[in-house]
């Protein structure tokens, strides 16, 4: 499964944290470790999850930024392609293999524009959300100067405030505009409910989208009044798939963080009144971090702090343990208040971080690791790709 299958002239610690075949206790801190066998058990799950309830489940690119962990949930889980959020970012995966991919996003600039309309020639079918009139015609001009067909969705605002219209006859006068357009086709809806994707409470989580769906049902009935029923009604999250999935009118799921979870969902409750991260999904992906420092008696410094990972959701916590508690970072150090003293320099640890998506986007690598060795090292093909 690796991008890069030849490792010849890589030096671990300078150019990469660990190689295939090394022991799990040699990588070198901080990085990102996978668990292999979780990360394949909650992409499964989710697989057969939307295959028993028959969805198509499109995993999300921005999450995990890597090629082969999304042909991994096309192999294993079934998924069809991928969601990404911008040009930069959708280039990585088509030139990946990845076929089916949409810019979950609205794509304005000219350059990007043009970028955007060449990649059906790498063999990908590309959709991309339209929320505006105006965009229509740019967008339509780049197709056929490049000879390709791009589809739309046209982008509802179901409650996240970001992007998206908020009524059925601006999703209506939209299509009827890009059905209208050579070189565009009018694909369906883009309606993902962000804002409540964290909310603790499954009941607040489900009023939500209660909404939502009751919006969207009602672009659904506008479209097919006026001959333009949508292929695909896409949306859904790790908080909310269960709704959409049940919902009767979406069709097409955007799950990202189950397959790898972080510790802002993980808080989450499922209807049982159950942290999702109890049972529902496991922990896959971790910072591994080694303790450089235990001048304190009482607190231990680790190698990861800022720069290693996201904190815009909260700190991370430590795997594993509740004897220990990561408490506080600066650029280059962690902080774990370490009351009895258990810990040793040159400890390693693990941490769950915050909020999977941006952390990942600060490293290069992804070590996975399976009974104590290194079994894969992927590149986080996508890092960086913000344009």
């Amino acid at each position: 499964m690796n991008a890069k299958t030849d490792f010849a002239g890589y030096e671990v610690g300078y150019d990469i944290p660990a190689l295939p075949g090394m022991n799990e206790a040699d990588i070198q801190t901080p990085c990102l470790v996978l668990d292999l066998d979780a990360l394949e058990r909650n992409i499964k799950k989710m697989g057969d999850y939307a295959s028993a309830h028959g969805m198509r489940h499109r995993s999300h690119g921005k999450m995990h930024k890597s090629v082969d962990v999304q042909k991994l949930q096309e192999s294993l889980g079934g998924a069809v392609g991928v969601c990404c959020q911008k040009v930069s970012e959708a280039e990585v995966f088509a030139r990946g293999g990845i076929k089916d991919i949409l810019v979950s996003n609205q794509v304005r600039d000219p350059a990007k524009i043009e970028r955007l309309a060449r990649l059906p020639k790498l063999g990908s079918r590309i959709i991309v959300c339209v929320d505006d009139l105006a965009n229509v015609a740019d967008l339509s001009a780049a197709a056929q100067k490049h000879g390709t067909t791009l589809e739309i969705f046209i982008e509802i605002d179901c409650g996240a405030g970001r992007c998206g219209v908020t009524t059925s006859d601006a999703v209506v006068a939209i299509a009827k505009a890009v059905d209208a357009a050579p070189g565009l086709k009018f694909t369906g809806i883009q309606a993902y409910q962000g804002a409540m994707q964290h909310m603790d409470s499954f009941a607040d989580r489900k009023a939500k989208l209660d909404a939502a769906i009751a919006q969207v049902r009602d672009a659904v009935a506008a479209l097919e009044e006026a001959g333009l029923s949508p292929e695909l009604v896409s949306g859904g999250g790790t908080g909310s798939y269960y709704f959409e999935s049940n919902s009767g009118v979406y069709n097409e799921l955007q799950c990202g963080s189950y397959a790898f979870m972080d510790a802002d969902y993980g808080r989450i409750k499922d209807a049982d009144g159950k942290r999702i991260d109890a049972g529902e999904w496991e922990n896959a992906l971790f910072i591994l971090t080694s303790v450089m420092s235990h001048a304190k008696a009482d607190k231990a410094i680790c190698d990861a702090g800022l720069k290693a990972q996201s904190v815009d959701s909260g700190l991370p916590f430590v795997y594993g343990r509740d004897d220990v508690e990561y408490i506080k970072c600066s650029d280059e150090h962690g902080v774990i208040a370490d009351p009895k003293g258990v810990l040793k320099v040159n400890d390693k640890l693990r941490l769950v971080p915050g909020h999977c998506d941006p952390t990942c986007n600060v490293h290069d690598w992804y070590v996975g690791v399976r009974n104590g060795k290194v079994e894969a090292v992927w590149p986080v093909s996508a890092r960086g790709k913000g344009y």
